[in-house]
């Protein structure tokens, strides 16, 4: 158990969920460990976890995403077709009003692919080697609200 869920555990009560997340497996790939690993690392972050599945269509993922209102979506691709599927998920958002959903996608990913993906506007690509901390600590800063006031720096009433 983390130190959230410990501490929440010894109040007597569950730490209310941090934020859904979407992680999906869109096409023909049928290699789900990494996106497994990814989806149960959040979870014990603290964050509310809708995994898809394999063999999900842009349209199944992005009908997921809005009718969980999530406001991240991870998409775990082996199969080499991220450029097509990212663009088709991007587009689909964009035509449901949910283009401010951030994107993460993990896989096998050329390097010069990573350009391409983070020009159609993806936040963060992971590839082979990725550490689970590293993607967790990104999760956090994307939906962590950075308009919020600092208290410490608030004036005295």
């Amino acid at each position: 158990m983390n130190a959230v869920q410990q501490g929440a555990h010894r109040a007597g009560h569950a730490p209310a969920p941090r934020a859904r997340v979407v992680i999906a497996k869109p096409g023909l790939d049928g290699h789900d460990r990494g996106a497994k690993v990814i989806a149960r690392a959040l979870r014990d972050a603290g964050y509310e976890v809708i995994y898809t599945g394999l063999h999900q269509t842009p349209e199944q993922i992005v009908a997921t995403v809005i009718a969980e209102d999530a406001p991240l979506l991870g998409l775990s691709v082996l199969s080499g077709a991220h450029l097509t599927i990212v663009e088709k998920v991007i587009e689909l958002l964009a035509e449901e009003d949910a283009g401010d959903v951030r994107i993460l996608v993990g896989g096998i990913i050329p390097d010069a692919d990573v350009t391409a993906l983070e020009a159609m506007g993806v936040h963060a690509v992971f590839t082979p080697g990725a550490g689970i901390g590293s993607i967790v600590e990104t999760v956090d800063r994307l939906l962590t609200p950075t308009d919020t006031p600092d208290p410490a720096l608030e004036p005295a009433c």
